[in-house]
């Protein structure tokens, strides 16, 4: 208003003036003189006007980023946000240092907001007087851009933005958590392997390091039992260690304190549950897989998949006589409780499958209950056992096929699974659907694919075989266990197959077991006959050991057509680790439409694992696949692919 007025009165200051000339002069060239002076007079004070009001904008501008500089940016240059002040037109104004380093300014077109954010509505921005805000995208960031209206420079608008990195949040991850079980899967061994006085050292050590990993993790951590811990961590930094395939077993396992023996971890972990206890439950079921696969290891279970991280450490014996003890006393209730019992093995059933049902046959049968053996049509790898066991017509009644044993069983008969606890590779699943009453016995690493609902599973990795299992599970349902010679050689049987003539796998338990049925007769020369190879097959095997093609110390192998057997790939399988150079093979066998694999390792190559991606499974050192539609060509290719694979992550 006061600027109004000043100007005002040099007008009217400028009118008295021209009135006073015009008064005084006498004639018209005097006149037009004073009025060419007076509009010069005007002009130039106008010129001047509009100088001073240049001078003055620059000057607010300058003292606008003085007052930033001086009075807010000390506020806003350290804040979390990036931070951008904007005029109508989406020119940059101002900008803080967070928002200088995550933005490229050189990508700015013509200095324009709009020019980097192409999602950013600038019509938005400007029509709206109160706060608010839209989600844009730069390069693989989402940004929650909030936008506010603020006046400077005499009323003069712009615009000030906030840019929320919610990344994260769109992902679904950043308030998301995992549950995370560690158990240490042999402290006290380990402990027991050095000096007593250093043991205390190791535990300590062991602890240190867990409690520092769930630091860097940003988890929560709680000792719930004397070396097993529960972590709540993020999702995102999960998927970062599995990334890295879960160092922390490889951290742990190198803790050298004096102790001989590796310590190792059992890790499971549950994420992508609706809540924090089915991911708890999740994390649970994971941990006993690991458990069930011989420890040192990670599993990751989400509601429709997991995923397997390290195992590539041997087995170390931990079952106790007590469990078995255990074990054979809930079967023995179990048998009691039920109206009838049935066994079952594995398809094309070994001869540790077919010595472990018909030892456990022989105790139900003693216990007073009827008990029968389900066998499919492809039994090739037992017949020459089925032939000797007929010859003694009180089996005759034993063995059931699969449609008979369907159409008889009921709810109130048990079903004891051997051999077997995938669900894939049983006999029939027909039977588990009928019959909700089931008993696993088996020494398989675990699967995921296991059968579920089982009222007792006995599931023992470090067992040399099932045979084992239930020659020491005999023991203790019976007080004087009365297993005939064929039977009792079959259960031998069963683990000289397994163990490779008691080479592999074998421990002092094994020995026990196999003393126990050398005592009731069992003859080891008969069943060295019995294994015996005709001419025609010993042919088979070499053109197939010929065949062999070895690459980083392992042998492939492919069985010639004539070849109809899975156990004559295994025992090619079994034959080229005698080659010297070779830590692995690998035998190829074509059975009808389906491709079997067979696989053998001395320790150095964890087989099973290398299988486990082709759909197999077994041990660390003895597994096997299946493959169908598919040719042996193909098959082969697979099978270079995973083990290239394992090899690679193993550097």
């Amino acid at each position: 208003m006061n600027n109004k007025s000043k100007n005002y009165n040099i007008v009217f200051t400028l009118v008295i003036i021209l009135i006073s000339i015009v008064a005084y002069v006498r004639n018209i060239i005097d006149l037009l003189l004073g009025i060419t002076i007076m509009a010069l007079i005007v002009a130039a004070y106008n010129f001047r006007k509009r100088l001073q009001t240049q001078e003055r904008f620059e000057n607010n501008v300058n003292n606008m980023a003085t007052y930033l500089s001086n009075e807010m940016e000390e506020n806003l240059k350290n804040m979390l946000y990036s931070i951008a002040i904007i005029n109508n037109k989406g020119s940059i104004l101002w900008s803080n240092k967070k928002f200088k380093d995550e933005i490229d300014l050189e990508e700015l077109k013509d200095n324009n907001i709009v020019g980097l954010f192409r999602d950013l509505s600038l019509e938005k921005i400007i029509k709206s007087n109160i706060k608010n805000s839209q989600k844009v995208k730069f390069r693989d960031i989402i940004y929650e851009v909030y936008s506010q209206k603020i006046e400077f420079f005499q009323k003069q608008e712009a615009y000030l933005l906030y840019f929320n990195d919610i990344t994260y949040l769109e992902n679904g991850s950043a308030t998301k958590d995992s549950i995370m079980l560690i158990e240490v899967d042999n402290m006290s061994d380990a402990a027991k392997s050095m000096e007593e006085n250093n043991a205390p050292l190791l535990i300590a050590e062991v602890e240190r390091t867990i409690n520092n990993y769930a630091i860097s993790q940003n988890a929560m951590i709680r000792k719930y039992d004397s070396n097993k811990y529960v972590l709540c961590i993020p999702d995102r930094l999960v998927e970062e260690q599995i990334k890295k395939k879960f160092d922390i077993l490889d951290i742990i396992r190198d803790i050298d304190m004096g102790n001989k023996m590796d310590v190792t971890l059992s890790i499971g972990i549950g994420m992508g549950g609706r809540s924090p206890q089915e991911n708890h439950d999740y994390a649970v079921t994971a941990k006993e897989l690991a458990l069930g696969r011989g420890g040192d290891q990670a599993v990751v279970k989400w509601p429709d998949k997991q995923a397997f991280f390290g195992g590539n450490t041997k087995e170390l014996e931990k079952r106790t006589r007590v469990r078995a003890r255990v074990v054979a006393r809930a079967l023995k209730d179990l048998v009691y409780e039920s109206s009838k019992v049935y066994i079952m093995g594995h398809k094309n059933p070994d001869m540790d499958c077919f010595g472990a049902a018909f030892g456990l046959s022989s105790a139900i049968n003693q216990i007073g209950k009827q008990c029968k053996i389900i066998l499919g049509k492809d039994n090739r790898n037992i017949d020459f056992y089925l032939k000797e066991v007929k010859k003694d017509f009180s089996y005759d009644d034993l063995f059931i096929n699969v449609e008979d044993a369907l159409s008889e069983i009921k709810e109130t008969d048990l079903v004891i699974v051997v051999d077997v606890h995938n669900i894939n590779y049983i006999q029939t699943s027909s039977i588990l659907n009928k019959c909700k009453r089931i008993v696993i016995i088996d020494h398989h690493r675990r699967s995921p694919d296991m059968i579920e609902g089982a009222l007792l599973n006995y599931i023992e990795v470090y067992a040399s075989s099932t045979s084992e299992l239930v020659t020491e599970v005999v023991q203790y349902m019976l007080d004087k266990p009365k297993l005939k010679v064929i039977e009792a050689e079959a259960l031998l049987a069963g683990i000289f197959i397994d163990t490779k003539n008691f080479i592999f796998k074998t421990g002092v338990r094994t020995f026990d077991a196999a003393s126990f049925l050398r005592r009731i007769g069992a003859d080891t020369i008969h069943i060295k006959k019995l294994f015996s190879d005709d001419l025609e097959s010993y042919i088979i095997k070499a053109q197939t050991i010929k065949s062999a093609e070895v690459e980083n110390n392992v042998a492939i192998a492919i069985c010639p057509p004539e070849a109809t057997e899975v156990v004559l790939a295994a025992q090619v399988a079994d034959d080229l680790l005698n080659i010297t150079g070779i830590q692995a093979s690998f035998v190829f066998v074509r059975i009808e439409e389906d491709i079997y694999i067979s696989a053998r390792s001395l320790g150095d190559m964890n087989v099973q694992v290398i299988l486990e991606t082709l759909g197999g499974g077994g041990h660390m050192t003895m597994a096997g696949a299946k493959l169908s539609n598919t040719n042996i060509k193909a098959a082969k290719e697979k099978l270079k692919a995973a083990i290239s694979n394992y090899l690679r992550e193993g550097e």
